[in-house]
């Protein structure tokens, strides 16, 4: 009974207590913890550009060691997101964080109980974007997420399946990039949900289904009901997020030249729009200066063609992209040095900046508060 109190208890604590709201994203999680205790968890972290990463992860086992477990990768994952990666190298480098922990399980003594109990964890990554409505998925070990339209219909997302994290072989975390329209509902969970509710024949999958009809955390507490009702074996986790896009008066895009001319136009664009944001005159010069440094570092080492986008939301996000691989660090130029003072002048200025790389190239952003209200409103003045 005490070490179930324990397990129970770093549990909890380990887990998020409320879900953190986010302006183009709302969550509801669903969990049923299993007598003993578990390693299932989910999780909803806010990224750079108005990008939210949508998480669920499971760790098999019980006890204390599988809440305790739950806590390193659940840790491991935050830090990792800082660093804005996709979710399939977002995958690669949790696998290594769990290849690491067995190691140090195997170096137990062979009187500990870790070092005969095996370490098996499962996790799937989305990562959605409310300027381009695009949602990029990744999974390892977990079930088929499903997507439910403003329309009613739903449907199974076709994502490869990856191995479980530190599988022998170093398979590959192939990800998917899918279209889910605003008011879309995306549902993710574990394995124990897989054949009663995310599988398009499960008894639950109606309600599923239904997901569109109302609110997020009614369904929540309609599939918690009926799965205590005798549909699940064990811990269970989901997480339901429906979609919202960014307004299109919050985003600014613009073409660039590869030339010096670069950065003036940059900063005019900049000016004319951060004046219609309404933002105050430091954070608009702070911010015509990031954008002058960042389009002459993408003209200097970059590679045509290059873009310029600004984005306000909770964080203006400043972001310049260009189809060079290569990727930037800060110098510490010596005072006599003409050059080098470009990243450094950003990181001084910018809350956080960093490196995002795609298919064809990479975009170097930078985020900074603006004190500015950017919740949209109904008729009766209420946020939405």
């Amino acid at each position: 009974m005490r070490e179930w109190i324990i397990a129970r208890t770093v549990q909890r604590r380990l887990l998020p207590h409320q879900p953190a709201t986010h302006a183009t994203v709302e969550i509801s999680q669903l969990h049923l913890p299993a007598p003993e205790g578990g390693g299932a968890w989910s999780d909803a972290i806010a990224l750079p550009g108005a990008r939210t990463a949508l998480i669920v992860g499971d760790v098999a086992g019980q006890g204390i060691a599988a809440a305790i477990t739950m806590g390193l990768l659940r840790t491991a994952i935050h830090t990792l997101a800082a660093l804005d990666l996709q979710p399939d190298e977002l995958l690669a480098r949790l696998s290594d964080t769990v290849a690491r922990l067995v190691a140090a399980r195997a170096t137990l003594p062979p009187t500990d109980p870790l070092n005969r109990e095996p370490l098996t964890a499962r996790c799937i990554i989305a990562i959605y974007d409310p300027v381009d409505l695009t949602c990029t998925i990744a999974r390892a070990g977990l079930p088929e997420p499903v997507a439910v339209f403003p329309d009613g219909t739903s449907a199974s997302l076709p994502i490869p399946p990856g191995p479980q994290l530190a599988e022998t072989g170093n398979a590959p975390f192939p990800a998917t990039t899918v279209d889910l329209p605003e008011g879309s509902t995306l549902a993710m969970g574990t394995a124990t949900l897989a054949d009663a509710v995310l599988a398009p024949s499960g008894p639950l999958r109606p309600l599923l289904d239904d997901a569109s009809a109302g609110p997020l955390p009614d369904l929540s507490d309609n599939i918690a009901h009926a799965l205590t009702d005798g549909h699940r074996a064990g811990e269970a986790q989901m997480l339901l997020a429906r979609t919202k896009a960014l307004p299109q008066d919050r985003v600014l895009t613009r073409a660039l030249p590869a030339g010096p001319e670069a950065a003036p136009i940059a900063r005019a664009e900049a000016r004319h729009q951060l004046k219609a944001w309404g933002v105050d005159e430091e954070t608009a010069y702070t911010t015509e200066l990031i954008v002058s440094e960042l389009v002459g570092n993408a003209v200097r080492y970059g590679a045509p063609p290059l873009q310029l986008r600004l984005i306000f939301e909770r964080m203006l996000t400043c972001e310049v992209s260009d189809t060079a691989t290569s990727a930037p660090q800060v110098k510490h130029a010596r005072t006599i040095d003409e050059t080098g003072r470009g990243l450094f002048i950003i990181s001084s200025l910018s809350d956080q900046w960093g490196t995002r790389y795609q298919a064809q190239g990479k975009t170097v952003w930078a985020e900074q508060p603006t004190g500015v209200s950017t919740e949209r409103q109904d008729g009766a003045g209420r946020p939405t």
